[in-house]
C-alpha cells in the first residue's frame, strides 16, 4: 500500500471514529511517524521507470547492474540502488 493511501486510510478512521491520531495508528499497525513525512516523487520518476521497464523488455533477463550501466550509457545520471528499488 501507497504512503498516501495509508494516510487516507488512518485520516478515514480519524474522522469516522472520531479517534486521535496515535489511536488511529496503533489500531491500524502503523507508525505515527509516517502520518507525518509527506513524500516527494521526483520529477523524471515516470520517465525512469519507462525507460528501465522498455530496456528489461529488450534484454530479458538482465539484472539492474546491467541495466543501470545502460542507462548510464544513454545519458541517464542514476544510482544503482535508485534502479534496484524501481
Amino acid at each position: 500500500m501507497s504512503p498516501s493511501r495509508r494516510r487516507q486510510c488512518i485520516d478515514h478512521v480519524r474522522q469516522a471514529l472520531g479517534v486521535s491520531e496515535r489511536r488511529a495508528c496503533r489500531t491500524l499497525g502503523q507508525h505515527r511517524s509516517t502520518q507525518r513525512k509527506v513524500t516527494r516523487g521526483r520529477p523524471d520518476e515516470a520517465r525512469l521507470t519507462a525507460d528501465i521497464i522498455e530496456l528489461a523488455r529488450r534484454y530479458g533477463r538482465y539484472g539492474y547492474r546491467p541495466i543501470t550501466a545502460l542507462l548510464k550509457q544513454s545519458g541517464w545520471q542514476v544510482n544503482l540502488k535508485r534502479v534496484e528499488r524501481i
